[in-house]
C-alpha cells in the first residue's frame, strides 16, 4: 500500500421520503427531498475535498423500486459529481431499490448497464478487487437477500415464511464465510451488505413488525477474520455492533430523519481510514439536517391552557423545522386549547405536521366488598353501604325504604301475573 486507503461509508438514501414538508416555490420540488439531496451533496463534498479511494452506498437509495424522473435525475446528478472527481462508487442493493418480482429491474440497475468506469453495483452476493490510487482492496457485496439473489431449490418452495426466513438467513451466512475465506488475506478487505443484524437497535417505522420476517444473522458472522471493516445499510440508526472486536460493524445510518420516530437520532455518515492491512479505523461524521422538534405540555389547571402551549412553543426555535406538539390534559377537563392560535404560533415552522391531545382520566377505586348473587337483598344493600362512610348515620333508614320499595315491586308483579 502507497498511503492508508480512504473510503466513505453512508446508506439509506431514500430519496422520496416526502411525508413532512411542501412544495418548494423556487424548484416546484419536495422540500424533503431537497433535504435529502442536499445531505447526500455534503457526503460527497467530503469524499472530494478528502480525495477518497472510493464511495461506498449500502443501499436504498429510494423510497420505492420505481423512483420518480425527478429523484431519479437528482441521484445521478449527486452520483456524477463523484465520477467527474474520479472517484469510484461501490453500490449495495438495498430492500427498498428491489422490485422482488424475478426478471423486473431493480431502481439501480441503469448505474451498472451505463458505459462508465467507476460504478460497481452488486445486485447478487459477489467480490470485487478494487485497483484504488492507494492500493488494491477487496469488496464483498451482499445486496438485500431474496428469493431472486439467493439460490434455492424447488424443494424449499413449499416451506412456510418463517421457514424460508431461517433458510435466507443460513444461506446469506454460508455465502459470507465462503467468501471471506477465498478473498485474498494479505490485502485490505470490506464486507458490504443490506442486511438485518440481530442485535441492531431499531428506529422509527423500522420497529413495525420487523422481527420475524426480515433475515437475520448475527454480528460473529460478518466480523470474519479477513475483513477490516463491514459496512451496513438498512437499520437507520448509526451504530458499530462489534465494540469490543475488530472489525468494526457499522450501520451508517439513514442520511436524513425518515420519520418522527427518528427525530432524536444524529444523522450522518462514516469516513473510513485503513493505513495497513488489519488496522481500520473509522470516524462518524454528523449532518446538520432539517430540526425535528417535538414539544410535549402537561397542562395544568388554573391558567388557560392555550397559553400554556404557546409559552412551551417560544421557548424553542422552530425556524423551518418539522414540530409535532402533544399536550396533556388532566383529568376531569375539557380541552380547550385554541388550534387556530397554535398554529399561527407555529408559523415559522416549514411544517406542523400534528397537535395531539391526551386525556387523562381519573382512576376508579376498586369497591372493596364481596357482593355475591347468592346473598339476600338486605345483606347486600348492607355491604354496598358500608362502602360509603358518609352516609353511615343514615344507613339503617336507606335500607328500611329500600326494602319497602322492593316490597311494592313484588306485589306489583304479583298482581300482573294473578
Amino acid at each position: 500500500m502507497k498511503n492508508a486507503i480512504k473510503f466513505i461509508h453512508t446508506a439509506d438514501i431514500h430519496f422520496g421520503m416526502e411525508n413532512y414538508g411542501r412544495i418548494d416555490a423556487k424548484t416546484g420540488i419536495h422540500t424533503r427531498l431537497l433535504d435529502f439531496e442536499k445531505a447526500l451533496n455534503t457526503c460527497i463534498d467530503m469524499a472530494i475535498k478528502e480525495s477518497v479511494d472510493f464511495f461506498l452506498f449500502a443501499g436504498d437509495a429510494y423510497k420505492t423500486h420505481n423512483p420518480s424522473q425527478t429523484q431519479q435525475k437528482l441521484l445521478f446528478k449527486c452520483f456524477l459529481r463523484l465520477y467527474k472527481a474520479g472517484i469510484p462508487i461501490v453500490i449495495v442493493i438495498g430492500n427498498h431499490d428491489h422490485p422482488l418480482s424475478f426478471g423486473k429491474a431493480h431502481a439501480l440497475d441503469m448505474l451498472g448497464e451505463i458505459p462508465l468506469e467507476g460504478f460497481h453495483v452488486f445486485a447478487k452476493p459477489g467480490s470485487l478487487t478494487l485497483q484504488t490510487k492507494n492500493g488494491p482492496i477487496t469488496i464483498v457485496g451482499i445486496p438485500w437477500p431474496t428469493r431472486n439473489s439467493i439460490a434455492i431449490a424447488d424443494k424449499h418452495l413449499e416451506k412456510t415464511n418463517a421457514e424460508l426466513t431461517e433458510y435466507i438467513s443460513r444461506a446469506v451466512a454460508h455465502i459470507i464465510s465462503d467468501y471471506a475465506q477465498k478473498i485474498d488475506q494479505t490485502i485490505p478487505a470490506v464486507l458490504a451488505s443490506h442486511i438485518t443484524v440481530n442485535t441492531g437497535i431499531f428506529s422509527g417505522s423500522e420497529k413495525r413488525a420487523i422481527y420475524g420476517n426480515d433475515p437475520m444473522l448475527m454480528p460473529s458472522q460478518l466480523a470474519l477474520k479477513p475483513f477490516d471493516y463491514v459496512a451496513l445499510g438498512h437499520l437507520h440508526r448509526h451504530q458499530n455492533l462489534n465494540l469490543s472486536g475488530y472489525p468494526a460493524v457499522v450501520y451508517s445510518g439513514s442520511i436524513e430523519r425518515i420519520d418522527f420516530g427518528e427525530h432524536k437520532e444524529e444523522k450522518g455518515f462514516c469516513l473510513v481510514t485503513i493505513p495497513e492491512k488489519g488496522k481500520a479505523i473509522y470516524e462518524f461524521i454528523e449532518l446538520v439536517t432539517r430540526p425535528f422538534i417535538q414539544i410535549e405540555v402537561t397542562l395544568v389547571s388554573g391558567t388557560p391552557q392555550t397559553d400554556q402551549i404557546i409559552a412551551a412553543i417560544q421557548k424553542r426555535d422552530l425556524k423551518d423545522a418539522i414540530v409535532k406538539i402533544i399536550y396533556h390534559i388532566p383529568a376531569g377537563k375539557k380541552d380547550m386549547v385554541d388550534l387556530r392560535t397554535v398554529e399561527l404560533a407555529c408559523s415559522d415552522a416549514l411544517d406542523l405536521i400534528s397537535v395531539i391531545p391526551v386525556h387523562n382520566f381519573e382512576t376508579r377505586e376498586k369497591r372493596n366488598c364481596a357482593l355475591k348473587v347468592s346473598m339476600d337483598l338486605p345483606t347486600l344493600l348492607g355491604s354496598y353501604f358500608a362502602t360509603k362512610p358518609e352516609l353511615n348515620d343514615k344507613r339503617n333508614d336507606l335500607i328500611e325504604k329500600a326494602m319497602v320499595l322492593w316490597q311494592d315491586h313484588l306485589a306489583q308483579q304479583e298482581e300482573q301475573q294473578g
